[in-house]
């Protein structure tokens, strides 16, 4: 994120209860995965209580959520009770001044207690997200897999992709997940791939030397896996992207306090999944740059 936000009023984002209306539209449609992102969603008032419509809705299977863990320590046990799925937390260093630079917090010691918090309320899957800059993170790759390994976490790199609030993105700022892996296999021995769960997975996991938590690789920039993807996105402000990638906006919200049907707002949701392009081309001369960036969509 920049480090000088503007933030949305709160009537121009959709209410708990709208959000709770078009995941239901979906999941008749056979979606049965949600997941809570940002910004930030903890920052969202009492968001358990929206985990909990969700979790009512017939046909969703999962809920989960990503956070930056600043908040976590305050509202684990909370999320938990609502039957909230699993939580992803970004962490991009354990190192307390490195964390400060990339993140302009020194927030570093809450984040990892909200990691304990978290575990302590009973999530097993939980997974620690860092994002891969060169540059930035080469000094970061071998203490985060020692710390992870250690705390028996499923930890994933996630390649620097063209969707940075400063907007100062370049390909050659990629730290691909191939360079990430012969680093890895340097310091702490081979990689063995683990089969995927599910074909539309984004991250192809490893184990080290077939033994301790998987270590996942999103290669999203090098090796783009659009062709097995099946996510949509639904901004704060109720617009569908069907892509991280996507120039284009289809107005859910527009529909919803208009007193639409469910059936028209199908339709616009369908409108928008039948333009979804076969790839983003990031890695290509023929990329468009998103005007929103990551904070702004959810990732």
């Amino acid at each position: 994120m920049p480090e000088n936000v503007k933030f949305l009023p709160q009537d121009s984002i959709l209410s708990f209860e709208e959000i709770h209306r078009v995941v239901d539209i979906l999941a008749r449609q056979g979606v049965n995965r949600v997941r809570l992102t940002g910004g930030e969603p903890l920052v969202r008032s009492e968001i358990w209580n929206l985990v909990k419509l969700l979790k009512s809705i017939p046909r969703i299977d999962e809920v989960a959520l990503t956070t930056n863990g600043i908040l976590l320590v305050d509202q684990a046990e909370k999320l938990k009770a609502s039957g909230l799925d699993r939580i992803n937390v970004s962490l991009d260093s354990i190192d307390g001044e490195k964390f400060k630079e990339i993140t302009r917090r020194d927030a570093l010691d809450k984040v990892l207690s909200g990691i304990d918090a978290a575990i302590n309320a009973g999530f097993e899957n939980l997974r620690i997200n860092a994002v891969a800059v060169k540059g930035i993170s080469e000094t970061e790759v071998v203490p985060l897999v020692s710390w992870a390994q250690q705390q028996n976490l499923h930890l994933r790199f996630i390649e620097f992709m063209p969707l940075d609030g400063d907007q100062a993105w370049e390909n050659q700022q990629v730290f691909t997940g191939a360079m990430l892996r012969d680093i890895i296999e340097e310091n702490f021995g081979m990689l063995t791939p683990i089969t995927r769960d599910r074909a539309s997975q984004p991250a192809t996991d490893f184990q080290i030397s077939n033994q301790g938590p998987p270590i996942g690789f999103i290669d999203s920039v090098s090796e783009p896996f659009c062709q097995s993807c099946d996510r949509m996105r639904i901004t704060s402000e109720g617009k569908l992207r069907n892509c991280l990638f996507s120039t284009e906006e289809w107005d859910l919200k527009e529909l919803i306090r208009s007193e639409a049907s469910d059936e028209d707002i199908e339709k616009r949701i369908r409108l928008g999944i039948q333009h979804k392009k076969l790839g983003h081309g990031s890695n290509s001369g023929r990329f468009v740059r998103p005007e929103r960036a990551m904070y702004q969509i959810g990732g």
